[in-house]
C-alpha cells in the first residue's frame, strides 16, 4: 500500500540572513530530494520550500539533514496548504482601509503559546507596531516598515514564549498559490 503524500510548506527559520547561515536553495532541494520529499520547490531566497511527503517528522529530518550537510541547524516549522488558508482568512487587518500589506507580517509559530501569551502580547500594542496572536500565529503590522520598528523582537519572543519565523504578506500569497498548483497537479 502506498503511503499518503500531503503537501508541507517547510519556513526554515534565521537562514540567509545577514550573511548568517547560508543556504543555497538548490542545496535545499537537494537536501529535500535526498531525504526522499518529492517534488520540492523553494520560493525566495529566505528559506521556503515546499513538497510532498507522507513523513510525519519531515521538520526534523530536515533539521537534522541540514545540519549534517551545512554545519547548523534551523528551525524548521511546517504548515499544510488548508492551515495557510486559514492564516489568510484570519487576518485582522483584511477589512481595515489603509493598509499597507507590504507591513504586514506573519509570524508562524512552532506550538500554540500558553493560554498568558496573548495577554503578553496586548500590552505591546499602542505603540507604531500592533499585534494580534491567533493561534500558531502572530499577525504583526508595522505601519512605520519592519525596519523601523519600535518594538524590539526580542521583546515579541519573550511574550510569546515560542520559537517562531516571521513571512510577509505577499510570500505567504505566494506560498499558497505555490502548494494550490500543487494540489492541483501543476509543476513548477
Amino acid at each position: 500500500m502506498k503511503k499518503k503524500s500531503d503537501i508541507v510548506i517547510a519556513l526554515l527559520r534565521g537562514v540567509n540572513l545577514g550573511g548568517h547561515h547560508l543556504i543555497p536553495m538548490q542545496t535545499l532541494r537537494s537536501i529535500c530530494e535526498s531525504l526522499g520529499f518529492v517534488q520540492p520547490q523553494t520560493l525566495l531566497q529566505s528559506g521556503n520550500v515546499l513538497f510532498r511527503t507522507g513523513d510525519k517528522k519531515a521538520a526534523l529530518r530536515l533539521e537534522t539533514a541540514i545540519e549534517r550537510e551545512l554545519g547548523f541547524r534551523p528551525r524548521v516549522i511546517v504548515r499544510a496548504p488548508a492551515e495557510l488558508r486559514k492564516v489568510i482568512a484570519a487576518n485582522p487587518f483584511a477589512a481595515r482601509a489603509g493598509i499597507d500589506h507590504s507591513k504586514l507580517i506573519v509570524t508562524f509559530l512552532d506550538e500554540e503559546p500558553d493560554e498568558d501569551a496573548a495577554g503578553r502580547i496586548e500590552q505591546l500594542n499602542g505603540g507604531p507596531e500592533e499585534f494580534h496572536l491567533i493561534g500558531r500565529e502572530l499577525f504583526t503590522y508595522y505601519a512605520n516598515g519592519a525596519g523601523r520598528a519600535e518594538t524590539p523582537a526580542h521583546k515579541i519572543g519573550k511574550a510569546l514564549g515560542v520559537t517562531g519565523t516571521a513571512r510577509n504578506w505577499n510570500t505567504i500569497q505566494k506560498l499558497l498559490a505555490r502548494a494550490e498548483a500543487m494540489e492541483n497537479g501543476a509543476a513548477s
